[in-house]
């Protein structure tokens, strides 16, 4: 298949090192990209990374909602400065969407939005969307990026999401814990079992994100579009598919 639109989700994992923001890797990123506007593909980032960029220039404890949400305050513009920089050196303009849940639960809200999208995108323009942490609360948030690309994938005619990750695909099992875990490279169906992966110190595997991953697989599973869960460390492999159709690593859930 030929990809035209595609979203792509950066966890905080790939923008950050150490306690900071990973520039060199946001720089990677703008370049691969650039690569594919090259190649007359739509590009649609969902970007996590603001409570993290916050914290790097306040130290407020994470745990607390308005400590969190003031530090996505602070890591916002930050952040998307980081971006701007980065996407000038491939005279790329970005701009920046911030949406809630409630958002796309709005018939009226989602059509606006879809229609700023689409004149981003025909004007050569890269949408950086992320939830707006600084009024949702818990009823009103995504509580993750991973849902929050899906619903972009879906909602504003994405042929793909991409969740770039710090792991290169889903295992049967956890492959940080098990040698002999082996990488699904194709996934048609997703279980109730494996969404109900419960959090647990015994559990890492959960906790570290793969149970919203598979949520938005599931999502867009269940409407006939896609999603390919691929390393953020290693750009070209997803580069190469998206151009070749040759897949090396990642797993595509598709039907």
């Amino acid at each position: 298949m030929e990809y035209k639109r595609i979203i792509i989700k950066i966890g905080t994992a790939i923008l950050t090192q150490n306690g900071n923001l990973a520039e060199d890797r946001i720089e990677q990123i703008a370049q691969f990209i650039a690569n594919l506007k090259k190649n007359s593909i739509d590009v649609i980032i969902v970007t996590s990374g603001a409570v993290s960029a916050g914290f790097t220039k306040v130290q407020l404890d994470k745990k607390i909602l308005a400590n969190k949400q003031a530090l996505a305050s602070i890591g916002q513009p930050y952040l998307m400065s980081v971006y701007r920089n980065k996407f000038d050196k491939f005279n790329i303009t970005i701009s920046q969407i911030l949406i809630i849940e409630a958002d796309f639960d709005s018939r009226k809200r989602t059509e606006n939005a879809k229609n700023t999208v689409n004149v981003l995108l025909a004007n050569g323009v890269i949408p950086i969307i992320n939830e707006n942490d600084t009024v949702a609360t818990e009823e009103l948030a995504f509580g993750d990026n991973d849902q929050l690309s899906a619903h972009s994938t879906f909602y504003f005619g994405g042929d793909l999401l991409i969740i770039l990750s710090d792991i290169d695909g889903y295992y049967n099992k956890n492959p940080r814990l098990f040698n002999d875990a082996v990488l699904q490279k194709n996934i048609n169906f997703i279980s109730d079992e494996e969404l109900n992966q419960t959090v647990s110190p015994n559990n890492q595997f959960a906790t570290g994100g793969i149970v919203t991953k598979l949520k938005s697989a599931k999502f867009l599973l269940e409407r006939n579009s896609a999603m390919l869960l691929a390393s953020g460390f290693n750009l070209p492999l997803v580069e190469k598919y998206l151009l070749t159709g040759e897949r090396d690593s990642g797993t595509l859930f598709k039907n």
